[in-house]
């Protein structure tokens, strides 16, 4: 089922959807612009099931025959348009899916519901086919546009549409979900929680994912020992990087958040707001050996780090760059 109550945080985008079906001022198309995993897919079918729901309340019941066709996925009147190439929505897609369809009234519902996921991959052609449409909907047509940057599309689409953004969930509701619901342990629902930056999909999948967990392992293991390493074992361990590449921004990060907690044990000597409060021992003395303004150079190091590897700089040398300064400061 996808109700409204079921989704954590986004409550000012859910009270303006709710209070849109209470007044009946619902739009004919809407943006739901949010990264991979906040929950956009969540509130568009939330949205959905309760405007096709039989009950007609502001949150889906669960219970009627509608809600429970959508929460198998087969409600006639709530269309996932599809598309076969990964990267590109082309125009036929839209056009037989959407724009052809979407004149045959509902089946069975006050309306008929159309959900384009990674709707920035819309090529233009696709784009102006589409917009004929948002132009001029039949009463009954809704189209949620879900994407991860809405800049991607033609400024006559987002002048025709109300765009809704997806903001961060706090860190405390992340982890309290993890903690009531995955059952993680307070330490490393703080992790993730501080990790996936209010990005409840993100945490999830952090929460369950193995690798993650080795990542984890080989990132705290190295700023651990870096200050007393050689120069060898620097080199070494630049090998051992190499096979995370893929994952080499999460791994980045990690590198962050611990040496933000050494910043910030050093300026508080506070351990509750410590992510790794568990490595204590090792903040603590890191913390003593760092000045201030060694451990902001390490902070800087690393956004360059990103910065250069996102330009394809060699993967080799930005890490020795990095890995050089952190044991330096």
């Amino acid at each position: 089922m996808a109700a409204f109550s079921e989704i954590i945080g986004h409550e000012q985008l859910i009270e303006h959807l709710q209070n849109a079906i209470r007044t009946g001022k619902v739009s004919h198309a809407y943006i739901l612009d949010g990264e991979e995993g906040a929950g956009k897919r969540l509130l568009a079918r939330a949205f959905a099931q309760t405007l096709q729901c039989e009950k007609g309340g502001t949150d889906a019941c669960g219970e009627c025959r509608s809600c429970i066709q959508a929460a198998g996925g087969n409600q006639p009147d709530i269309i996932l348009v599809s598309h076969e190439k990964s990267n590109s929505i082309g125009v036929d897609e839209i056009r037989e899916q959407l724009c052809q369809d979407i004149q045959i009234r509902p089946y069975s519902s006050p309306y008929k519901i159309y959900l384009v996921d990674e709707a920035e991959k819309m090529t233009v052609q696709a784009q102006n086919a589409l917009l004929k449409t948002i132009e001029e909907p039949p009463s009954y047509g809704i189209i949620l546009l879900l994407t991860a940057n809405s800049q991607g599309f033609l400024p006559t689409i987002l002048s025709r549409c109300v765009t809704l953004k997806l903001r961060p969930v706090s860190d405390a509701q992340v982890r309290r979900y993890l903690m009531e619901e995955l059952h993680l342990p307070d330490y490393q629902a703080d992790i993730c929680a501080a990790f996936a930056r209010g990005n409840i999909g993100k945490a999830k999948r952090l929460a369950q994912s193995e690798h993650f967990g080795e990542l984890k392992d080989h990132a705290l293991h190295l700023v651990r020992h870096i200050g007393d390493m050689e120069i060898y074992e620097i080199t070494d361990a630049i090998r051992r990087v190499t096979d995370y590449k893929a994952d080499i921004g999460d791994y980045l990060d990690l590198l962050v958040l611990w040496y933000r907690d050494v910043l910030l044990f050093k300026a508080t000597r506070q351990v509750d707001t410590l992510v790794f409060a568990e490595e204590i021992n090792y903040i603590s003395a890191q913390a003593s050996k760092s000045s201030y303004e060694g451990l902001e150079r390490i902070i800087e190091a690393l956004d360059k780090a990103k910065v250069r590897l996102r330009a394809n700089v060699n993967f080799e040398l930005a890490m020795e760059l990095l890995l050089l300064t952190i044991k330096e400061n």
